[in-house]
């Protein structure tokens, strides 16, 4: 824990900080929320104590995956994906791509199976519906497929694919569901925790007009296929329309692009804009 005390120490001896102890104060984390939340009566699987320290917590948080139930003060910000525009002509060049992108496949998986009772049970169900399937496209990513490690090789299984299955990965989030929205691709979730408790700032409102859900639980999560295709065609066209306008917003410019090239408001634009309103209802 010392760097996390450390930093904590730092902050607080700054003149900025003593202002308003820190509730206008931002940290973006690169990792999720929980390799910052050990506690002494918890696991320890290498994380600090960085977001349990006292101060932290009047700090506002982003991270790619937000803890659901004690993190008030921590705010879901997209993965980047595979796509990082300069110009607004190859962001609209991009989206006209994913609209006309031939969709032979009802719905595909990319990932592997996992350890443990909880992940592995609807990962296996996933893999298990999905190679039974003739509607199904499924790359499995065991015993280190090169395929799951190219870029192309990834989002040409999920241009091609109506709908693409989110499993829980490690933990609740996964970054596949926005290499799926950057492909066009409409998300099935099976957890609500893997994006609708996550990202407020980015995503609709109405999670019906994006997405699927099925609880893992569910009768539904067992007959994925026959479920998918009781959805009708109008409906699945509303809903792809509704991802690929969602892309801009869920993307991360390229660091050297202009802001007068760019023309849209990006992952970031958006972060520190929802940020800024954010931190002025709390001072």
């Amino acid at each position: 824990d010392a760097l996390a005390v450390r930093l904590v120490d730092f902050l607080q001896a700054q003149p900025t900080w003593r202002k308003n102890n820190g509730k206008d104060h931002f940290l973006a984390l690169g990792r999720t929320s929980w390799d910052f939340m050990r506690t002494n009566s918890g696991p320890d699987f290498g994380a600090n104590c960085l977001l349990n320290l006292p101060c932290v917590k009047n700090m506002s948080v982003l991270t790619v995956e937000r803890n659901p139930w004690k993190g008030s003060n921590q705010h879901g910000i997209p993965y980047p994906s595979y796509f990082h525009p300069s110009t607004s002509d190859q962001m609209m060049t991009w989206q006209n791509m994913m609209r006309q992108s031939n969709r032979p496949y009802l719905f595909s998986f990319i990932g592997a199976p996992r350890k443990g009772v909880g992940k592995a049970a609807i990962r296996d169900e996933m893999i298990k519906q999905c190679m039974e399937s003739t509607q199904c496209k499924i790359l499995k990513c065991d015993h280190g497929n090169p395929k799951c490690y190219n870029p192309s090789e990834i989002l040409k299984v999920m241009r091609e694919s109506r709908f693409c299955l989110q499993a829980p990965g490690d933990s609740f989030t996964r970054r596949s569901t926005f290499d799926a929205i950057l492909s066009g691709c409409i998300p099935v979730f099976f957890s609500r925790h893997t994006a609708y408790t996550q990202y407020s700032w980015f995503l609709p409102e109405e999670a019906s007009k994006y997405s699927v859900y099925m609880d893992e639980q569910s009768e539904e999560s067992k007959r994925i296929e026959e479920v998918l295709m009781k959805i009708p065609k109008e409906e699945v066209d509303t809903m792809r329309a509704t991802v690929i306008d969602m892309i801009p917003r869920l993307t991360y410019a390229h660091p050297n692009a202009s802001h007068s090239d760019l023309g849209f408001e990006d992952a970031v634009d958006v972060a520190l804009q929802a940020l800024a309103q954010h931190v002025r209802d709390k001072v």
